[in-house]
C-alpha cells in the first residue's frame, strides 16, 4: 500500500478535535457571568480573590500530580515538546509536526494530531480537546515516523526515556504574562476576568492560574539541557531568526532537511501564516455571543508594557531572578528575557 493510500486511511479514520457544543458554551456563559464576575467583583473589593484563584490553582496542579502520563513510557517515536502556557508551544508543535511530515503535514485542527495528556483526565468537553496517546498512531506513516506530544508540565512530571527527544521553549514570563491574560480573557472570562492587578498577585504567588511558577517550571526544563536528547530554545532566539531555529529543530530530530525544506517549514511556522489559520490552533468558542480568542494574538518579544508598567517589569525580572536563585538554578535570565532597566523605572 502506498503511503498516499495509508495516510489517507488513516485521516479518514482518525480523531477529531471536538471544540465546546452550544450546551456547553450556555453552561459556561452562565458560569462566567451569572456566577464568577459577580463573586469575583466583590472578593476583589474586599481582598478575597487572590484566595479563589489560587484554590483553582491548587486544583489543577493536584490533578497534574495524578495524571497518568506520568506512567507512560516514551519511545523513540516520541518528541515532547514542553512548555509553560503562552510560550510558542503552537509555534513549535507547528515547527516539529511540518519537519516530520516534510512540509506536507495536514489537520483541520492541531489536536486531531498533535496529543496533550496533560487535560485527559478534565472534566467535559476538554477530556475530547485532543487526541489520545493510544490514537496518535499517524507516526506510522509520517516520513520521519515520530510523533509530537504537547505538554506544559513542570519537568518532574514529564515521563523521560533516553530513546525519546525534548524540546522546551522558554520565553519571557512579563510576555508571558501579559500573552495569557488576554487568552484567557478574550477566549473565556470576558468580563468576568480578574483585573490586571490581580493577575499580577497571582503571576508573583506560586499559584498562579496557568501554570503554577514560572521560574520553577524554567529551572527544571535548564537542569536537564545537556541531555543529548533535550534540546532548549528561548522564544527571544526564534523571533530573532526563526528559520535558523527550524534548521536547529531538524538537526536535533534527526531530519535531513534541504534548503527548501527549511524554508517551506519557516513558512509554514510564521506569524503570518500562523495567524492566517488561527482556527486551526485556538480552543473554539465558548460563549455563544463571544468570538473564539485568538491563539496566535501578537506573538512579540518585549511587549509587556502593554499592561504592565516599568516598575512592575522590573518588579517580575526581580522575582523570577530571586526564584531561580532560590532554587539553585543558574539558568541565564538575561539571555532568555529582556531585563527591564532601572533606567526605564526611573523615567
Amino acid at each position: 500500500m502506498s503511503y498516499a493510500t495509508t495516510l489517507d486511511r488513516d485521516r479518514a479514520a482518525r480523531f477529531r478535535h471536538h471544540p465546546p457544543g452550544l450546551a456547553v458554551q450556555w453552561f459556561v456563559a452562565l458560569a462566567m457571568n451569572g456566577i464568577m464576575r459577580p463573586v469575583l467583583r466583590v472578593l476583589e473589593l474586599t481582598g478575597g480573590a487572590d484566595k479563589l484563584l489560587s484554590s483553582m490553582a491548587t486544583q489543577n496542579l493536584r490533578r497534574a500530580q495524578a495524571n497518568p502520563f506520568r506512567h507512560y513510557a516514551p519511545g523513540p517515536h516520541d518528541v515532547i515538546v514542553m512548555t509553560f502556557p503562552k510560550s510558542g508551544t503552537n509555534w513549535m508543535l507547528q515547527i516539529a509536526y511540518q519537519l516530520i511530515h516534510h512540509g506536507s503535514g495536514q489537520y483541520d485542527h492541531i489536536h486531531d494530531v498533535i496529543p496533550w495528556p496533560d487535560i485527559e483526565t478534565m472534566p467535559g468537553f476538554m477530556s475530547r480537546y485532543a487526541i489520545p496517546l493510544d490514537r496518535a498512531t499517524d507516526w506510522e506513516v509520517a516520513p520521519e515516523r515520530k510523533r509530537v506530544i504537547k505538554t506544559h508540565f513542570d519537568w518532574e512530571l514529564i515521563p523521560y526515556s533516553s530513546d525519546a527527544r525534548y524540546i522546551a521553549v522558554i520565553r519571557d514570563p512579563k510576555d508571558v504574562f501579559v500573552s495569557s491574560y488576554f487568552f484567557l480573557k478574550d477566549g473565556l472570562y470576558g468580563s468576568a476576568m480578574p483585573t490586571v492587578d490581580t493577575w499580577y498577585r497571582l503571576f508573583l504567588s506560586k499559584h498562579f492560574m496557568m501554570g503554577g511558577s514560572w521560574a520553577t517550571n524554567a529551572a527544571g526544563y535548564w537542569a536537564v539541557r545537556d541531555r543529548p536528547n533535550v534540546l532548549i530554545l528561548s522564544f527571544k532566539a526564534m523571533k530573532r531568526d526563526l528559520r535558523a531555529a527550524v534548521r536547529q529543530v531538524a538537526g536535533f530530530l534527526g531530519v535531513s532537511a534541504s534548503d527548501a525544506l527549511i524554508d517551506d517549514v519557516t513558512r509554514l511556522s510564521s506569524f503570518e501564516h500562523m495567524k492566517a489559520n488561527d482556527h486551526k490552533f485556538h480552543m473554539g468558542k465558548l460563549i455563544p455571543w463571544q468570538d473564539a480568542g485568538a491563539m496566535i494574538r501578537k506573538g512579540t518579544q518585549g511587549g509587556s508594557s502593554e499592561l504592565l508598567t516599568p516598575e512592575r517589569q522590573r518588579a517580575i525580572d526581580e522575582h523570577c531572578m530571586a526564584e531561580l536563585r532560590a532554587l539553585g538554578s543558574d539558568f541565564p535570565y538575561g539571555d532568555f528575557c529582556d531585563v527591564a532597566s532601572f533606567e526605564s523605572v526611573s523615567r
